[in-house]
């Protein structure tokens, strides 16, 4: 599924950085960087520019091409940024990162997410973060009258659901924020994104 949507002529994101993970890593000293689900590499890419060595991984081939394009044009090495088309729910890396990040891994098809994210915890260095953005709800625009609308989990929901050691992890953010966008037609509009930052304790 991933691979159709990616492998068309046209790019499906801007290329511009969550503004959640903008906002977020301001604060946070720049180390080694993971982005589960990067796409076409918009925020790895801001990352390794700010400082971080940035890593991404995706499922679809043509998302990851298109993202190492993206990082070549913007003058980024391969010392400061990498990435590996690899199937989320097989997440096995010795390694450990200072940020494992995971913004809007939603999908129509099958996927494991909450065993996704919980593994992803686990890839977290101690002193490091994780952060996972998520809608927490449609779009106003969005139209639910031939289906179902989505059920999202709130915030306190799916930090619940990664059932992670309160003496290791101390919960920096478990929030829903607004955040201004354009809506398909070009009109102002605000969606709700949910907000977990967590920290692993030394």
């Amino acid at each position: 599924y991933w691979e159709q949507r990616y492998a068309g002529p046209d790019h499906m994101w801007s290329g511009r950085v969550n503004k959640v993970l903008s906002d977020v890593t301001a604060g946070l000293t720049p180390g080694r960087s993971l982005d589960l689900g990067c796409g076409e590499g918009g925020d790895a890419i801001w990352l390794a520019q700010n400082g971080w060595i940035a890593a991404g991984i995706d499922i679809s081939p043509s998302a990851i091409g298109r993202a190492r394009t993206a990082a070549h044009a913007a003058g980024l090495t391969d010392d400061r940024i990498s990435f590996a088309a690899r199937d989320l729910s097989t997440l096995d890396d010795a390694e450990t990162y200072d940020l494992v990040t995971a913004s809007f891994l939603h999908s129509p098809v099958e996927l494991a997410r909450g065993d996704i994210l919980r593994a992803a915890a686990g890839l977290v260095a101690p002193g490091g973060h994780l952060l996972i953005t998520s809608h927490a709800s449609s779009p106003p625009w969005a139209d639910h009258a031939a289906h179902h609308a989505p059920h999202f989990l709130s915030p306190e929901e799916e930090f619940a659901a990664l059932d992670l050691h309160p003496d290791e992890w101390t919960a920096l953010a478990v929030e829903v924020r607004p955040r201004e966008t354009t809506d398909p037609h070009g009109n102002s509009a605000t969606i709700d994104d949910s907000v977990i930052l967590l920290r692993r304790e030394r």
